[in-house]
């Protein structure tokens, strides 16, 4: 039997609408309305993409959005006068440095100015180390996304062995970390796995793969996660988005995989559209974190 499709996209749906309504009630409480500031640097096609859906997003829930756009000629101290304005303006509440940046910006340097009070996508190191110290700021999106999905489609991981195939610091090595977490914003039920990291240096990572409860895909190679290497009765979930020319694809092959999985994602339609509701997530953490008024 095929497995069960893991509806990224529903599960969106259900974030963004009770976001609307803790939005509403953040307004009715007198405060002001959480504001996104994105910095699109250059005429990067898929970035201008996710900029708009970003938008978009936050038009959905009732948060405001900013979006500065630089030409991709812009200087290093430029790109840093503005992160250093939004910094200061408490209108903002949240910052977001879309990636990629040009070649004369040194990215890692542009993040770490943002202030972690504003680091909505929780790259800071200061909000990195808090969440491997199991008290977390924020989140980091796409891990937290994953971690909301499981909960949503009812797969429960404590105890189990999860294997994240990947350790950028975007997303494998966060994930690591909130899977083997002891808690949640879900619950303890998607936290306290047994969790193994592999990446390109690991030897037979198809031996590793079989042993996954939970495999989680995000090492960028297009359609890398064959049936082969995946557990008979595994949840799958897929964070690769690769362009190729038959399309956008995952890192794992779905049509393959999706007969050996019990549950697996999709590719468009799975994490992605979670990794952009938990940033709006972050956007209202951040405002009422900055009012005095966290729930979290």
């Amino acid at each position: 039997m095929a497995a069960r499709i893991m509806d990224g996209k529903g599960s969106a749906a259900e974030i963004r609408s009770e976001l609307a309504s803790s939005v509403k009630a953040h307004l009715a409480a007198g405060y002001s309305s959480p504001c996104l500031a994105a910095i699109l640097v250059g005429e990067d096609a898929a970035s201008q993409v996710y900029v708009r859906n970003k938008q978009r997003a936050c038009e959905q829930v009732g948060i405001d959005s900013q979006l500065h756009r630089l030409a991709d000629t812009t200087s290093q101290d430029e790109l840093l006068r503005l992160v250093n304005d939004l910094n200061h303006n408490k209108q903002v509440h949240g910052i977001l440095i879309q990636l990629p940046l040009p070649d004369q910006i040194d990215a890692t340097q542009v993040l770490d100015a943002v202030s972690p009070l504003k680091d909505v996508d929780a790259f800071h190191p200061a909000n990195v180390g808090l969440l491997s110290q199991g008290r977390p700021r924020f989140l980091p999106c796409t891990p937290h996304g994953v971690q909301q999905l499981l909960h949503r489609c009812e797969v429960s991981i404590a105890g189990k062995h999860a294997v994240v195939v990947g350790r950028s610091d975007i997303v494998g090595k966060p994930m690591a970390m909130l899977l083997a977490a002891r808690n949640s914003t879900c619950g303890p039920e998607v936290a306290n796995a047994t969790v193994t990291v592999c990446h390109s240096r690991t030897a037979d990572l198809a031996e590793v793969t079989r042993q996954a409860d939970l495999l989680i895909a995000a090492i960028g190679r297009p359609q890398a996660i064959t049936p082969d290497m995946v557990k008979p009765g595994a949840v799958v979930v897929d964070v690769g988005i690769n362009r190729t020319a038959d399309g956008l694809v995952g890192d794992v092959d779905f049509a393959g995989v999706r007969e050996v999985a019990a549950q697996i994602t999709p590719v468009p339609g799975g994490v992605g559209p979670l990794t952009v509701a938990m940033l709006l997530f972050n956007t209202l953490t951040a405002a009422q974190q900055q009012a005095g008024n966290s729930t979290h």
